[in-house]
């Protein structure tokens, strides 16, 4: 604050303030209550709560007035915007600051990837904070576009808005003792460190909270959670486009419980948020479920400011920044307007300020595919049994399960007709030439194939399909665009979507973006796929940190034993 001494002046009512949010209902996290009252705010913050005048008025009449939304973990890759077009599109749903683990891009593009987060989102009318990415590569069973040592991350460790250590998923090694890993977490001493341990329970996640690392987001069930949070983690309740673990999770939050957790959206398609919005959908589902407004509010305010250590931030208090949401109704939930440092920024509609869209220049571009033909997707049969990766419907996990097969011409082929599928990953950053094979059960092709360079989190290209031919035409298409979606049937590429940020984000705004997006949707369902989110179900089974079975350019990975394993179990 500038002028200390005028904001105190204002806050007595011996000086005017630059605006007044008047005749409001206000959210106090404090209290855990709504009060009537009025806001005064001066250059950018909360003078005072209760009744005053100015010369601006905001009427508040019949409105609820709450602090601003706050993601506290999401992926800005996933929405597959540019920073200028995601604040154009979270603005009028709420949102005033997000929290970002940037490990995609950085996967992709190394530090450059992250400079070019930090300096693309300086100026932006949403305060966008980041997590350094712990993990680049995910792990050591794939190949990746950069890696990211400790040294490199401490470079990053004191600029502005980095708040700490993104989340920690290589949980082996942390419980392990890995050398880097530990590494990394020393250098982040003292800041916030954010984790990944899908299913870990008992001594294990002792060890792994007590290494410390403060939170996690992965938990898909109410026990864990619960154990989660007894051993002192803050619990992030996920509910993005594929996982969605609130309904489940709702539990666990109680009165006592409540400033321990958050609600979050991790992973968010661009056909989503323009549908159903931002942490204002997550909102409207958990008040559904029955949750009372205020404590609702505090999940994605309060309790998310107060873990990441940002002080003047998420309620409504003399001396907090005055980043404010006004909302037209509750039931249903509906944002009217939005104010970010005292200035209102949309209103009824509107978005009220002027965000320069982003130019892409040839250094964000990431696509060095060694040159290959068909016959690189032919497997040699080797056996009558297989591993097999196996969906399990709304969830990240997978199963490993054992299927029958015979050759045919002397290899292993996709099996439509039971629903066995061939996948595929290709390296694309340094032109190895590696492929990873294996056959998927859940996508329900009966032709074609659909491809994408999202493929968490080394973002190699990744493919599913009936036939070799059409999964030959995706990858095609994928890469000529220089990174993107594509869906390809008797040999014609049929939807795509380029992404020519790294191979994960577009330049075009998000109504471009979502329409293409169904796009793609539509072809993919017209292909047999059941799934309402295919390419997101795709971009998952490359991960090699949730269990059980995922495929890396370097092949199958057993998830518990954190080892490569290979397709065939023998005769």
């Amino acid at each position: 604050m500038k002028n200390l001494a005028r904001l105190i002046a204002v806050a007595k009512g011996d000086a005017a303030p630059d605006l007044v949010l008047k005749g409001g209902r206000v959210v106090n996290v404090f209290s855990r209550e709504i009060v009537a009252a009025d806001v005064a705010v001066y250059e950018g913050s909360i003078a005072g709560v209760g009744s005053y005048d100015g010369p601006k008025i905001y009427d508040a009449r019949d409105a609820v007035i709450c602090p601003g939304f706050i993601d506290g973990h999401v992926h800005l890759e996933s929405t597959m915007l540019s920073p200028p077009e995601l604040a154009k599109a979270v603005i009028p749903h709420g949102t005033t600051a997000i929290i970002a683990d940037p490990h995609e891009i950085a996967n992709v593009m190394g530090e450059k990837g992250l400079r070019f987060f930090l300096d693309g989102t300086a100026e932006l009318p949403v305060d966008i904070y980041f997590m350094l990415p712990s993990c680049v590569p995910a792990t050591p069973l794939e190949t990746s576009g950069f890696h990211l040592g400790a040294a490199a991350l401490r470079s990053f460790r004191k600029k502005p808005r980095v708040l700490g250590l993104g989340e920690v998923m290589n949980y082996p090694g942390v419980i392990k003792g890995d050398r880097e890993v530990i590494a990394k977490i020393r250098a982040f001493s003292g800041m916030v460190i954010d984790g990944h341990a899908p299913l870990l329970m008992g001594r294990m996640l002792n060890a792994y909270v007590a290494a410390g690392i403060g939170s996690d987001h992965e938990c898909t069930e109410l026990a864990e959670a619960e154990e989660k949070l007894r051993l002192g983690q803050h619990i992030m309740i996920r509910e993005g486009t594929l996982a969605k673990n609130l309904r489940t999770l709702l539990p666990l939050v109680t009165p006592i419980t409540l400033p321990h957790c958050s609600f979050v959206t991790d992973d968010l398609h661009p056909a989503d948020l323009l549908a159903c919005g931002h942490l204002d959908h997550l909102l409207r589902q958990a008040l559904a479920a029955g949750m009372e407004l205020v404590p609702a509010l505090m999940m994605v305010t309060h309790n998310t400011a107060r873990y990441f250590g940002l002080k003047g931030r998420g309620a409504i208090a003399p001396g907090y920044q005055a980043d404010l949401t006004i909302l037209s109704s509750v039931k249903p939930l509906q944002v009217q307007s939005v104010i970010k440092n005292g200035r209102l920024i949309f209103d009824q509609g509107e978005l009220l300020v002027d965000i320069e869209s982003l130019k892409v220049g040839a250094d964000l571009k990431a696509m060095q595919v060694r040159p290959w033909g068909p016959e690189a997707l032919a497997i040699p049969w080797e056996g009558a049994k297989i591993r097999v990766i196996e969906l399990i419907p709304g969830q990240l996990l997978t199963r490993e399960v054992v299927a029958a097969t015979v050759p045919r011409r002397g290899l292993l082929e996709a099996d439509p007709e039971r629903d066995l599928l061939k996948l595929v990953v290709m390296e694309r950053h340094h032109g190895t030439g590696n492929f990873g094979l294996g056959m998927v059960r859940g996508f329900g092709l009966k032709r074609g194939a659909i491809a994408s360079s999202v493929a968490h989190d080394s973002h190699n290209i990744l493919c599913v399909g009936a036939n070799d031919g059409d999964m030959y035409a995706a990858v095609k298409a994928v890469e000529a665009m220089g990174g993107g979606l594509a869906v390809a049937a008797e040999g014609k590429v049929r939807a795509t979507l380029p992404l020519p940020i790294a191979g994960l984000m577009s330049t075009d705004p998000l109504p471009v973006v979502a329409a293409k997006w169904k796009e793609l949707q539509v072809a993919s369902r017209s292909l047999g796929c059941p799934l309402e989110e295919p390419f997101m179900t795709l971009s998952f089974l490359a991960l090699p940190v949730i269990p059980e079975l995922k495929i890396t350019d370097r092949g199958l990975v057993d998830v518990r034993q954190f080892k490569h394993v290979p397709l065939f179990l023998g005769g």
